[in-house]
């Protein structure tokens, strides 16, 4: 199992700080220096550097905030030439059988290059605002058997489907996907686990030290076994990655110090409203205190102050960052979608710095070895004793 690496794509702004000036009270509409606007433009030069620095695919975020994953990822596939999309999208906002023809579409039109990130959502006041009355748990109960409707769609002929919330007859994608995109799924609750073991092909987490990390694995992995499944295991981490820790470090402190005391309380008021049972273990991390934020050597927990979802990054030099992705690795953690701020120069300094350490480990795969050193991959041959 070797490390895949995948970044994300700012489609609700990007800047040189951690405040959503779009969420929380006093900074909606509020001037701030260094913010960039989600243009074709900005977002088409970092999915080009991503795609030339190794990355695998970029994570595109759906809600509110953001530019419309679909629209946004079909567009910049025209800007490059490997990269794969990792579109997140909401079922029960749109027909799965819909979904599934979609699906099936972007595959053709960009050679096979989507991923799906399966998004239940945890805030029914964001649901509302597309219509969506369902509580927490029926929403994963509508997850279920949207996604039973899509794999069953993608089959190539008539599919049947008798549910509490959808009812299907002889639905059908004429052209199946080819290939069909994995489905990557994340949630922290009792409601969640169920259908990531019957469902996803890579369950996601956020970036929790690797031992709760770990037991989030043991769960879902145990969850799997008694559907006949096997499924793989992603975290989502930003990353603050220089050529020393100290440096690392004075990036971290000054993200922190452009964030006051009325910003953050507005912020952690609103994330704990929040339905996500995910969200509230990032909350957990911290408390909503400035106070020790390294919660485990290298991950530091200010990003979840001010920011929703992933609120956890690699902080330190490039060998120290290395050091933790491979710990999480060896937990089983093969998929690492990571970002940073502003993701421009971000990518640069974790694809120059930190790639480079993890091929000289033996960590990726041949190809992005290569493109990482400008050689090839070496060669690994086991001793026996």
């Amino acid at each position: 199992m070797t490390v895949r690496l995948h970044w994300f794509l700012p489609t609700g702004g990007d800047g040189r700080t951690l405040v959503d000036r779009h969420a929380y009270g006093s900074n909606i509409g509020r001037e701030t220096r260094g913010l960039r606007t989600p243009d074709i433009e900005y977002l088409a030069q970092i999915a080009k550097a991503a795609e030339q620095l190794g990355f695998e695919a970029v994570l595109t975020p759906t809600g509110t905030w953001c530019e419309d994953a679909w629209l946004t990822t079909v567009a910049l596939a025209q800007h490059t030439e490997r990269l794969k999309f990792l579109v997140a999208f909401r079922p029960g906002l749109l027909s799965p059988t819909l979904a599934a023809q979609m699906a099936a579409t972007y595959q053709r039109l960009t050679r096979g290059r989507l991923l799906l990130n399966v998004v239940t959502g945890g805030d029914s006041a964001e649901q509302r605002r597309f219509g969506d009355h369902l509580d927490h748990d029926r929403r994963y109960e509508r997850t279920d058997e949207f996604l039973s409707v899509v794999r069953g769609v993608w089959r190539g002929e008539p599919y049947d489907f008798h549910g509490v919330h959808y009812e299907v007859e002889g639905g059908l994608t004429s052209l199946p996907p080819d290939p069909v995109p994995e489905l990557f799924f994340g949630g922290s609750s009792q409601a969640a686990g169920p259908v990531a073991a019957r469902h996803a092909d890579v369950y996601l987490t956020w970036g929790e030290p690797p031992a709760q990390v770990k037991e989030k694995i043991d769960w879902i992995r145990s969850l799997a076994e008694r559907e006949g499944r096997t499924v793989r295991f992603g975290i989502r981490l930003h990353t603050i990655s220089r050529d020393s820790s100290a440096d690392a470090w004075s990036t971290a402190n000054r993200l922190l110090d452009d964030l006051d005391t009325d910003t953050i309380a507005a912020a952690q008021a609103a994330l704990g409203r929040s339905e996500s049972v995910g969200q509230r273990r990032m909350l957990d991390l911290h408390g909503g205190s400035r106070d020790q934020l390294e919660i485990y050597p290298n991950l530091w927990a200010g990003v979840g102050l001010v920011r929703g979802g992933a609120g956890t990054a690699l902080v330190g030099s490039h060998g120290e960052v290395a050091d933790l992705i491979e710990e999480y690795h060896s937990l089983g953690v093969e998929h690492f979608v990571l970002s940073g701020y502003p993701h421009l120069e971000e990518a640069y300094w974790f694809g120059e710095g930190v790639i480079p350490e993890l091929a000289a480990r033996g960590l990726l795969a041949a190809d992005t070895a290569s493109r990482a050193t400008g050689r090839p991959a070496p060669i690994l041959v086991a001793r026996g004793r």
